[in-house]
C-alpha cells in the first residue's frame, strides 16, 4: 500500500538536507513544475471592450446619478482640484 506523503513531511525532510542537496532538489523539481504549469490552459477572459457601446449616457445622466449618490449638486472636478487647498 502506497503512503500519501504530506507537504509538511517533505519540508521537514528537505530541511535536513545540506544546502548543496537542497539546490539539487530544486533543480530537479523545477522543470517538472514548469511542465505542469504549461499544461494548464489559462481561462479565457471575456473582453470588456465595447461594453457600453450603444448606450446613450449624457452629462445630465451622470450629474443626476451623482446627485442621488452624494446628495449634493455635481460640479466639474479638475485634476488639479485634488491637490489644491479647499477655500475658507
Amino acid at each position: 500500500m502506497d503512503k500519501q506523503v504530506t507537504l509538511q513531511e517533505v519540508l521537514d525532510l528537505a530541511s535536513l538536507l545540506p544546502s548543496r542537496d537542497k539546490v539539487r532538489l530544486i533543480e530537479r523539481i523545477a522543470p517538472q513544475i514548469e511542465r505542469e504549469l504549461k499544461a494548464i490552459q489559462p481561462v479565457q477572459r471575456k473582453s470588456l471592450r465595447g461594453l457600453w457601446k450603444g448606450l446613450d449616457i449624457s452629462e445630465e445622466d451622470i450629474a443626476q446619478a451623482r446627485q442621488e449618490m452624494w446628495g449634493t449638486p455635481a460640479r466639474a472636478v479638475k485634476a488639479t482640484d485634488r491637490f489644491s487647498t479647499p477655500p475658507n
